[in-house]
């Protein structure tokens, strides 16, 4: 009787320290989410973090969102702005069904001003477009979709591509395919 209590004593608080363990490594080191191919095959994006692939965000991160090779399209709009209004039910749709394809964000400038600082942003809504290689997208003629690139001054290096004014979903989804997303 008296090995059954010291083996206890030594059983209880390992098991203890084992779930802490397990606990504070799920709460700081998240499971990866993934987005499956259609057919089954296996995961085409493994999220790094769950926040990459959400519509609203406070802050841009072109580094990690580049590093999934998947073409981005950033929304610089404002939840009180009418044309803003008139898209969001666009974006929300957008990214969903792009879910593991393209990265469609939405960043509220009103709200979040310092996220727009390094992008040119004049109007709202403005998009910037980024090609799954992490350059920026330079439309097809026959898109048929006003954008304004963007070059430095010094090496004339094209630095962004941007629309400004609202996207229909037809619109979006033209320029998704002309970035080379399966739809």
């Amino acid at each position: 009787m008296n090995k059954k209590k010291i083996l206890i004593k030594i059983i209880v608080p390992v098991l203890i320290a084992v779930t802490l363990t397990a606990v504070w490594r799920l709460k700081t080191h998240p499971t990866p989410t993934s987005f499956e191919n259609k057919d089954g095959s296996g995961p085409l994006v493994t999220a790094k973090n769950d926040g990459d692939f959400a519509l609203e965000t406070s802050a841009v991160d072109l580094k990690a969102l580049t590093s999934y090779g998947l073409p981005i399209i950033i929304d610089f709009g404002a939840d009180s702005c009418e044309p803003c209004k008139a898209m969001a039910p666009v974006l929300k749709k957008m990214n969903a069904e792009m879910q593991g394809k393209a990265i469609i964000k939405f960043v509220d400038v009103w709200k979040n001003g310092a996220a727009a600082k390094d992008f040119p942003i004049q109007v709202i809504p403005t998009q910037v477009f980024i090609k799954a290689d992490g350059t920026p997208y330079v439309p097809g003629n026959e898109i048929g979709i006003g954008f304004t690139m963007y070059s430095t001054r010094d090496t004339n290096k094209h630095v962004f591509t941007v629309h400004q004014g609202g996207l229909t979903e037809d619109q979006m989804r033209l320029i998704l395919a002309d970035m080379g997303v399966a739809q």
